[in-house]
């Protein structure tokens, strides 16, 4: 109970409990870029459009913000940085200055690779038509690339501390061919995005003698038990939230479901401190079952981490004969 008096923010992203403030700028374009289209206003205060580079038929994704508002941008662009070289992250071209053409104020860009095919929420919303998840052959693909970009954050000293299907780009594999009768998704490589709220080991240890301890950072349905009742980020953070991913993937749905009426606080404590862990859904694999199992161990010291993660028997080439691509998955 003392340590849930303690609790005293929530920083969430997630729009089921939270409310981005945006505004509207009119760039159309940076130094080496031209705006092809408006996507979206993002998080803390950016702005998201489709972009050509000047010169190049490549098409890249610009967030931008008023160098005002730029100080995530600037982090996250700075944290990215380091992890550039890994395939299973999505690029970063760089960062850039520019001066708005409506007010003269000074806007901080960065440019990102395009994902083609969108993010991995939405392929899960359309998979089989919404009816349920997608086959146990994209799912290994998916969270084998997955595994491959936390192993490289992990190993850089870091956790991204915010893995969850909107922040796992879909981005076109031009080496992968397509198989007869394989789904669309297969020609598509999985990458992490969105370092907002990423920190290094030294980040978190520094933490804990500062207030910033008792601040839960995060998206609820995907944050682990000792995140919330322990407020320990880590590493270990990122597989619990996988595991919630994976599950996801196979069953078209979250792996935690928020109850009717049910406050934000509730759900939290019914994770952190109730015992409660996802069920393994019934109709996959036994190798997929096992895989969650070890995501999901609640003590973290004993969960394991994304080396070991990656020599699991579920993420091996071969797909067992008992799978069907049809067969149907549920809890």
């Amino acid at each position: 109970m003392e340590d849930r008096r303690r609790r005293k923010a929530v920083k969430l992203m997630d729009k089921e409990f939270c409310v981005t403030s945006c505004c509207s700028r009119n760039i159309h374009g940076g130094k080496t870029w031209e705006e092809v289209k408006h996507i979206a206003h993002g998080a803390r205060n950016t702005t998201i459009s489709l972009a050509k580079q000047v010169g190049l038929p490549q098409l890249v994704v610009v967030k931008y913000a008023a160098i005002d508002d730029s100080d995530t941008l600037q982090r996250q662009s700075e944290v990215h940085a380091k992890f550039q070289g890994c395939p299973y992250i999505l690029r970063c071209y760089g960062d850039e200055y520019c001066t708005a053409k409506d007010n003269g104020r000074i806007i901080y860009n960065v440019l990102f690779e395009h994902a083609s095919g969108g993010n991995l929420a939405d392929l899960i919303k359309t998979s089989r038509g919404g009816a349920g998840g997608l086959p146990e052959s994209d799912v290994k693909s998916f969270t084998k690339s997955i595994l491959l970009g936390l192993d490289c954050i992990h190993n850089k000293g870091y956790a991204h501390l915010d893995i969850k299907p909107k922040n796992i780009l879909l981005v076109p594999d031009l080496s992968k061919k397509r198989k007869r009768g394989a789904s669309a998704s297969a020609a598509f490589d999985a990458k992490i995005a969105d370092f907002w709220i990423a920190k290094s080991s030294k980040q978190i240890l520094a933490e804990l003698r500062w207030e910033d301890r008792w601040c839960l950072e995060g998206t609820p349905r995907y944050m682990s038990p000792e995140a919330i009742a322990e407020h320990k980020k880590g590493p270990a953070c990122d597989i619990w939230a996988l595991g919630c991913v994976v599950v996801e993937m196979l069953c078209g749905q979250p792996a935690f479901s928020i109850k009717p009426g049910e406050s934000l606080e509730d759900f939290l404590d019914r994770i952190g401190f109730g015992g409660e862990s996802p069920r393994i859904p019934v109709g996959i694999s036994r190798e997929a079952q096992d895989f969650l199992k070890r995501c999901f161990v609640r003590n973290s010291k004993s969960r394991w981490n994304a080396s070991r993660s990656l020599s699991h028997p579920f993420l091996k080439d071969h797909i067992p004969d008992a799978e069907s691509p049809h067969k149907k998955v549920r809890y």
